[in-house]
């Protein structure tokens, strides 16, 4: 029998905890000398360094889809507080210092959340996709990621997959944040916005940077191990010269074995192996 933590038991006890950790980072964050970023510039950076876009709603198996409408307006919100800002040299990155609270009264809707592998509803759902699309950006640059919490299963099966697995990022205000430091000699800027049914990217510099960033994933399988998938594969990325073209670096970044937590069936059977 697994023992449960008493904020498992009751609502209550829950909403308790969830304001304990709250209170626990805004001291955390008081006591540190971190400078966060909170510059918001219409002036845009003259060099791209990395664009994205990932489809807005997606047809998630086993999800309300009016989770993932309500989504659009909860990215809507947060693109209006990050589009736009510019991180200085040594400052840093803070996706819950830049949006704050994703409350109902700032127009926040349901959406979908993940908490210890389980899908469920709340207010601001969905914002995940904001924190994933910036992670990518940051990752294909210099930039130094200074707080990151990957999801540790695989929740859905592949719906236009376009980042290697595993790559994304969870948020939950505002003890799970997601946060990078510039770390470059010079500003950066993160622009995001919606385009038809697609949130888009990019990070701006001044200058073009000496390097380019390139992201693979090798040896894609799934296998079953005590009578369960896992989701198994590693990620690199790649540092080249932008001149010379030549690879000077392989660092592996994700060591995927993520537990299938959907359905066995929506597996691709040439993709299983034992």
């Amino acid at each position: 029998m697994v023992r449960k933590h008493f904020y498992e038991m009751n609502p209550l006890f829950y909403k308790i905890s969830v304001q304990k950790e709250i209170c626990r980072r805004r001291l955390k964050d008081w006591r540190s000398s971190e400078k966060i970023a909170n510059t918001i510039s219409r002036e845009i950076l003259p060099n791209i360094v990395k664009g994205h876009s990932s489809i807005l709603v997606r047809k998630l198996h086993g999800v309300d889809l009016q989770l993932q409408e309500n989504k659009r307006v909860n990215i809507a919100l947060a693109c209006q507080k990050i589009n736009g800002i510019v991180i200085q040299p040594g400052e840093t990155f803070s996706f819950w210092k830049t949006i704050g609270n994703p409350s109902q009264a700032k127009g926040y809707l349901p959406g979908l959340v993940i908490s210890k592998s389980q899908v469920g509803a709340g207010v601001g759902g969905g914002l995940c996709q904001m924190g994933n699309l910036i992670h990518w950006l940051v990752l294909n640059s210099p930039l130094e990621v200074t707080e990151l919490h990957h999801h540790s299963d695989a929740l859905f099966p592949d719906e236009r997959r376009r980042v290697p697995f595993g790559t994304g990022t969870s948020v939950f205000y505002n003890y799970v944040d997601y946060r990078f430091k510039n770390t470059t000699g010079q500003k950066v800027q993160i622009l995001v916005w919606m385009e038809a049914e697609e949130l888009c990217g990019e990070l701006r510099s001044e200058k073009e940077f000496p390097y380019r960033y390139k992201l693979i994933e090798e040896d894609h399988h799934f296998r079953k191990e005590n009578n369960k998938f896992y989701r198994i594969s590693k990620v690199y990325r790649i540092k080249k010269d932008r001149i010379t073209g030549e690879q000077l670096e392989k660092e592996l970044i994700l060591d995927n074995h993520s537990e299938v937590m959907y359905d066995y069936e929506l597996i691709p059977k040439e993709q299983i192996r034992q």
